[in-house]
């Protein structure tokens, strides 16, 4: 279950280092930080968990990625 509210990534808080943006595992509800943080712990536990979805837990941003197959998701408006 995705949270609702974080007081940041995970990894980084464990480690003492720094995050960028983060993203929440949808399969589990993990938190990392993205591909642009210098740690990159949403990918890794997509890749050590086999757990491919995660979306974005920035304000406004409704986006979801998959690791897996390297695809960007967005919400039906339809």
């Amino acid at each position: 279950m995705p949270p609702t509210s974080t007081v940041g990534c995970e990894d980084c808080l464990r480690e003492g280092t720094r995050w960028v943006h983060l993203r929440s595992c949808l399969a589990c509800g993990h938190v990392g930080c993205c591909d642009s943080s210098a740690r990159k712990h949403a990918a890794s536990h997509a890749e050590h968990a086999k757990h491919a979805l995660a979306r974005s837990l920035e304000k406004g941003e409704t986006w979801a990625w998959c690791y897996e197959d390297d695809v960007f998701l967005t919400p039906d408006r339809g």
